[in-house]
């Protein structure tokens, strides 16, 4: 049965994975975490501050360990950080461990619903952000297909519809 699988939510920065892994738990009736939560809960600070002091190798370190120990847990939703799959360990762990669900969504939408967000570490730079995104698209999509079981687009739907979405196949797995 789903209710007991471990549902682990990958993508793009602004694809949804935490709106959409609140609400497929809420559905599924089970615990939704999220791994930059998580962290911030874990340091005290949020995930610019931990970028800041300890770097993006320092982040993917703390954030490869606390996955680990997530992903041990059974009948969870997990909303992944963007980048936490750059580590092949994380990789490997999301795979062995539960459904992987790749919610993708284009740049255009990473844009728009990130625009106003200053939480997020890898888009605070000089540069543009949609250069910054294009870049990491490049490097992480193919590693967001490498692992996922389910691909669902996020862009022009709701967070219900996706929800209904995966829980429908789900089932067929």
């Amino acid at each position: 049965m789903a209710e007991k699988r471990n549902i682990f939510l990958i993508g793009p920065i602004g694809a949804g994975k935490s709106t959409i892994g609140r609400q497929l738990a809420q559905q599924l009736n089970v615990d939704f975490i999220d791994s930059d939560q998580e962290i911030e809960r874990r340091t005290g600070a949020d995930i610019s501050w931990v970028f800041d002091v300890e770097g993006e190798d320092g982040f993917r370190s703390r954030e490869e360990k606390i996955i680990n120990e997530i992903t041990t847990k059974q009948g969870i939703v997990l909303a992944t950080g963007g980048g936490s799959i750059s580590s092949k360990i994380t990789r490997n762990r999301l795979s062995a461990r539960g459904v992987v669900v790749y919610l993708e969504t284009t740049i255009e939408k990473q844009l728009a619903r990130t625009q106003r967000d200053k939480k997020r570490p890898l888009l605070q730079f000089e540069t543009p952000a949609r250069s910054v995104l294009t870049t990491l698209a490049s490097v992480r999509n193919p590693l967001y297909e490498e692992i996922a079981d389910i691909t669902i687009r996020t862009d022009e739907q709701s967070a219900k519809i996706v929800v209904n979405q995966i829980i429908h196949l789900l089932e067929n797995i």
